[in-house]
C-alpha cells in the first residue's frame, strides 16, 4: 500500500520525452569509453603475456629456470 507511494519518489517518467536525449548521450559516451577501456586493457594484458614469455624463454636458455617434467 505503501510501496506505490514510495516508488513515485524514485521514479520520473517526463511528459517530455526529449528529457531523455542528455541522458542518452551520457549513456552513450560512458558506454563508449568502457569499451575502449576495456580494449586497451586487453591489449596491455597481451603485450605483457609476450614479454613474460619471452623473459621465461630467456631464463631457460640460460638454465635459470628448469623445463617442467
Amino acid at each position: 500500500m505503501l510501496f506505490p507511494y514510495i516508488l513515485n519518489l524514485f521514479l520520473y517518467f517526463p511528459e517530455d520525452k526529449r528529457e531523455y536525449i542528455p541522458a542518452a548521450i551520457t549513456c552513450t559516451l560512458f558506454l563508449i569509453a568502457a569499451i575502449l577501456t576495456m580494449r586497451l586493457i586487453i591489449k596491455v594484458s597481451k603485450y605483457q603475456e609476450e614479454k613474460a614469455k619471452q623473459f621465461e624463454e630467456q631464463l631457460r636458455k640460460e638454465k635459470i629456470i628448469q623445463d617442467e617434467q
